[in-house]
C-alpha cells in the first residue's frame, strides 16, 4: 500500500427522523469511546462513498436509508503524519425502521433530540457543530454518467 496508508477516507451520516431526531452512537473504541457520535466508518475498497454511508449506518444501526445528499467534509491531520479525512452526507431513514445497535462495537445506539443531544455532556464537537448550524445546504448526488472507457470506472457518481 506504501504512502497511501496514512490517507484516511472515512464516512459519516447525519441521519435525521421525520419528527426531528439525530440517530447518533456511543462508540466502544477510539477516540470518541463513549460520546455520542454519527455512526461512521472508513470507505472500502470497490464501494464509493455514498455506498459506504449506508452500509455503516445499516452495520451500526440496523438503520436504513437513503442518500439525500454530501452535506461537507471534516478533514484533520493526526500526529503531523496521518490525513484524516471525512465525508459527511445527509440520509433519510427508511420509514419503519428499529435501531439495533452493534454490540461489539457500540454502547448504544438510539435517535435523540437535539436539545437532548446538546444538552448532553458526552455530545461530540462534530455533533455540536452541526446541531448548531442549519442542515438545509446539501450537495445532491448525480449517477449515470461515464467520463470514458478509457478509465474503466465500474461506478462513478458526482456529488458537485
Amino acid at each position: 500500500m506504501g504512502k497511501r496508508e496514512n490517507v484516511w477516507l472515512g464516512v459519516a451520516g447525519v441521519v435525521i427522523s421525520e419528527g426531528g431526531r439525530w440517530l447518533v452512537v456511543k462508540k466502544r473504541y477510539g477516540g470518541l469511546k463513549g460520546s455520542w457520535s454519527l455512526p461512521a466508518g472508513f470507505v472500502d475498497e470497490g464501494e464509493t462513498a455514498d455506498q459506504a454511508v449506508l452500509r455503516e449506518v445499516k452495520e451500526e444501526t440496523g438503520v436504513e436509508c437513503t442518500i439525500t445528499g454530501l452535506l461537507g467534509l471534516r478533514t484533520g491531520v493526526i500526529r503531523e503524519s496521518i490525513s484524516d479525512n471525512m465525508l459527511v452526507f445527509l440520509l433519510s431513514p427508511l420509514p419503519g425502521q428499529r435501531v439495533m445497535a452493534e454490540e461489539s462495537e457500540l454502547y448504544d445506539a438510539k435517535f435523540m433530540s437535539p436539545d437532548e443531544l446538546t444538552a448532553d455532556p458526552d455530545t461530540s464537537l462534530l455533533l455540536h457543530y452541526l446541531l448548531n448550524k442549519p442542515i438545509g445546504q446539501v450537495v445532491p448526488g448525480s449517477a449515470g454518467m461515464d467520463p470514458g472507457q478509457q478509465f474503466h470506472y465500474s461506478a462513478y457518481k458526482l456529488f458537485l
